[in-house]
């Protein structure tokens, strides 16, 4: 097993706060967290590079779609090198005007965090699909514990 990350506290805030832009559909928000040089490979594969590319980016698209809201859950924070950690997250997303999670819309997220002069910034963020052909009762169990978060206090 290993280790978790020394600075855990601090990266999981980051997701957080990547999650909460999100969810406000503030791009100038997502991409406070991100470095100069940034990148989010988005659900569909697009690609933006930039914390200026990407607050820009996602303010179109938050202005011109209804996004869905996402609810992700951490799975670990770990040292990949000095100054350098992984997050691994499953997410669901709730679609607009609804009330419950879309399993084809599930999500691992993994994003990739830098420590410049103390401050810890995402230099990478990748939604990957969650389809789990093989497994369905593992997408089950993912939208089951997701409903469990929408329902907590």
């Amino acid at each position: 097993m290993t280790a978790a990350h020394p600075h855990d506290a601090q990266i999981r805030a980051l997701y957080a706060s990547f999650l909460d832009g999100w969810n406000r559909r503030s791009g100038a928000a997502v991409a406070a967290g991100f470095t100069d040089d940034g990148d989010i490979v988005g659900f569909d594969g697009s690609h933006h590079r930039g914390r200026l590319s990407i607050a820009a980016d996602l303010r179109q698209v938050f202005g011109n779609h209804p996004t869905p809201t996402y609810v992700g859950v951490v799975r670990s924070v770990r040292p990949m090198a000095p100054g350098v950690a992984v997050l691994l997250a499953h997410a669901g997303m709730v679609p607009p005007g609804g009330d419950d999670f879309d399993p084809r819309l599930h999500v691992v997220h993994t994003l990739v965090a830098v420590d410049e002069d103390g401050r810890w910034r995402i230099s990478l963020l990748q939604s990957t699909p969650a389809r789990w052909h093989q497994h369905p009762e593992a997408r089950e169990a993912l939208t089951e514990e997701l409903r469990g978060l929408l329902a907590a206090p």
